[in-house]
């Protein structure tokens, strides 16, 4: 396929149409505070660190977000339970202080909807670690959610993210496989990356499932079960994702 992949910077009226962009991002995923807070301020305030790619027609067919942070400080020497949320939070505060980021972290990979399957995603995380070396960083680390989790709600993720397959010892999970072939290194797993918190009427909104029962329920969508508390009228999502890291 033809594409071409630019900054957010460099082709700024392509804004609309990213956002426009048809996903198959479950609708309990974007409920997430942290992400509802930061996703919107990574477009308007750090556009070279967003790439938005485009078919051959000029049609947005992928979209890709990073950020720039400080992992060489006190407190931050060690990739963060915290995942996606937490590497958020820090390069915001890094932003509003003037630290000067020493790494870059994805935060997301997305491929519209009637394109995936084509390899997109792959050439995204290539353009993603070209952006990093560009922009002066060594390392890209990512707080990856691998794709087909949510086909094993029950699979702890300290198991599922090691595993591999025998024909040539590469990750069981394909988006997992994408970064390992790039150079990325599975380091660990952050327990708690997203969390997703919600009364039961809008988990019923978000997800189709009656939600009336205390205990674990398995969403589509979902990498492991949300926990239903029916008698106190909430539920919880904490979402695990695992923590790559790219030499670039």
């Amino acid at each position: 396929m033809d594409l071409e992949i630019t900054t957010l910077a460099e082709r700024p009226e392509l804004q609309g149409p990213m956002w426009q962009m048809i996903d198959t991002w479950a609708e309990f995923l974007v409920n997430d505070p942290v992400g509802w807070a930061y996703i919107g301020r990574i477009v308007g305030e750090l556009p070279e660190y967003v790439l938005v790619a485009t078919d051959a027609e000029g049609k947005v067919v992928g979209r890709a977000f990073s950020v720039p942070v400080a992992m060489d400080t006190d407190g931050r020497r060690e990739l963060p339970a915290g995942g996606w949320d937490q590497v958020m939070l820090w390069a915001f505060s890094d932003l509003r202080h003037g630290r000067k980021p020493d790494t870059m972290s994805a935060i997301e990979i997305t491929v519209a909807k009637e394109k995936q399957g084509q390899g997109i995603s792959g050439r995204l995380l290539a353009a993603m670690r070209d952006n990093a070396r560009r922009r002066g960083f060594g390392e890209l680390i990512a707080p990856v959610r691998p794709s087909a989790k949510s086909a094993e709600p029950s699979a702890l993720m300290s198991e599922y993210a090691y595993r591999t397959r025998e024909a040539d010892g590469l990750p069981h999970d394909p988006w997992l496989r994408v970064h390992v072939r790039a150079g990325g290194v599975i380091e660990k797993v952050a327990h708690a990356s997203m969390t997703v918190s919600g009364s039961l009427d809008q988990w019923r909104k978000w997800t189709g499932l009656p939600f009336d029962t205390t205990g674990q329920v398995e969403v589509p969508g979902a990498l492991v079960p949300v926990h239903c508390e029916a008698e106190r009228g909430y539920a919880v999502y904490v979402e695990p994702n695992v923590w790559v890291r790219h030499q670039v």
